[in-house]
């Protein structure tokens, strides 16, 4: 008979009594503050390993991107999903589209399960017309290069703020 080596103790979630770690559909999430910025317990190792590796023409747009995003809100974390960076509060909204090379995408979407917004769909204002619908509750967005990131960087911001109230 092989021996298996025994599994790590898992650490317990622990809530104050009568917390309801749940919350009713239509509710914006929770927001958790962090202390400090961006560059805290926001980050992901693997997420730094991967662009300090990452051969993209687009690169520095990327890093300035994931940093407005990082700032958008003290609740949103960052990690590798879909091979990509992506971004999540309570469930992944936004990854890179790192297929484009000429132009900065991110895919927003409502994380990985299907949810009834699938069907519903969300309404998100876009008045710089940055959003192409892909699906009732997914979209691309389309940022540009160079100086295009910088002058679009309210409108991202709104844009990040608008659909994780969704999630």
């Amino acid at each position: 008979m092989k021996r298996t080596p025994e599994k790590p103790p898992q650490q317990r979630v622990r809530t104050k009594k009568g917390a309801s770690p749940q919350r009713s559909s239509g509710e914006p999430a929770t927001k958790r503050t962090t202390k400090g910025g961006p560059d805290s317990s926001q980050t992901d190792p693997a997420v730094v390993s991967f662009l300090e590796e990452l051969d993209h023409p687009l690169k520095k747009e990327i890093e300035a991107v994931r940093k407005i995003i990082l700032g958008a809100d003290p609740a949103i974390r960052e990690a590798i999903k879909w091979k990509a960076p992506s971004f999540r509060t309570t469930d992944f909204f936004a990854t890179f589209h790192l297929r484009s090379t000429d132009r900065l995408q991110l895919v927003f979407h409502m994380g990985a399960k299907v949810k009834a917004t699938a069907t519903t769909g969300i309404r998100i204002d876009d008045p710089a017309g940055l959003l192409e619908w892909l699906a009732k509750d997914r979209c691309l967005v389309t940022l540009g290069a160079g100086k295009d990131i910088a002058a679009r960087k309210a409108a991202l911001e709104a844009l990040v703020r608008e659909w994780i109230r969704w999630l």
